[in-house]
């Protein structure tokens, strides 16, 4: 088949802010009609539908609380149905946890693998289906993080599970290559979507002296990599695992000459939130 035979329908998981909805945008901008799913902000979903709707792509968007497993194929399905087809699924659903694995609570553990692992898995699942039911091929984008290939102090929870959702895509890549389905994630660095109100400066203007680009990422930056993944374009890449984080993971071995205190110890992200 043809690398560009997939329908122009896709869905993305976690569109109401932050990189699943730049990512939404992006899609229908590259002509795809998008559906996606939305857990914290309903005034989010309505803003990312009227992105999609402007860019002249129809839409369909669906509440999705992936702790919630038994709902999670049901919703990827009918999305699906509601667009007609589906030729791209992105992934993108994910909430962090700062605990020390002595000091998680398995309840703690549980919300966080299901929401970023088993949920994902349930969803993932569904799409393949539906992509091997519709027998032309098509694109899986799995959205894990940088700490899907590096560990943090302090996120044992929300490594073990970006791992595993790591292993998956790499799995899936090899068991879907056969129905012309190309499977990769994208891993993340410090993205800057949760700025506060009073932050005027655009993110590649706010100092990370540790970032060897100097600054976190956009949603947008995110998004631009997805898109390419689900592009013809990218029809001999599967199974790859692409980092954008502005060379955050290429600083391992300057940390252990150049971090001057013990302050990396301390958990420092605040607050969770689901949708990456």
């Amino acid at each position: 088949m043809a690398p560009s035979d997939y329908p122009r329908a896709a869905i993305v998981t976690g569109a109401d802010q932050g990189i699943g909805r730049a990512t939404a945008i992006a899609l229908a901008r590259a002509g795809f009609d998008v559906g996606f799913t939305w857990h914290d902000s309903e005034a989010g979903a309505a803003n990312t539908a009227a992105a999609i709707t402007a860019l002249g792509r129809r839409t369909a968007s669906s509440w999705l609380d992936t702790t919630d497993l038994p709902s999670c194929a049901p919703v990827i399905e009918k999305l699906a149905a509601n667009l007609g087809s589906l030729g791209v699924f992105v992934n993108n659903v994910g909430i962090g946890l700062n605990s020390s694995v002595v000091d998680t609570s398995y309840s703690d553990w549980q919300r966080i693998l299901d929401t970023n692992l088993n949920g994902a898995f349930l969803c993932l699942q569904a799409a393949a289906k539906l992509l091997i039911a519709g027998g032309s091929g098509g694109r899986i984008v799995v959205v894990t993080s940088i700490h899907a290939h590096q560990p943090r102090f302090g996120f044992g929870a929300y490594c073990a599970s970006k791992f595993g959702l790591d292993g998956l895509t790499k799995t899936l890549a090899v068991e879907l290559s056969e129905h012309g389905i190309t499977v990769n994630a994208v891993a993340p660095g410090e993205i800057a979507t949760h700025l506060g109100p009073d932050e005027t400066r655009h993110p590649h203007d706010i100092p990370r002296p540790g970032i060897p680009l100097g600054h976190a990422g956009t949603a947008d930056e995110i998004a631009g990599v997805i898109n390419f993944l689900a592009s013809p374009a990218a029809s001999y890449v599967t199974g790859a695992s692409w980092e954008v984080d502005g060379g955050m993971a290429q600083m391992g071995a300057q940390a252990s000459s150049h971090v001057a205190n013990n302050d990396w110890r301390q958990a420092t992200r605040k607050g969770t939130s689901n949708g990456d």
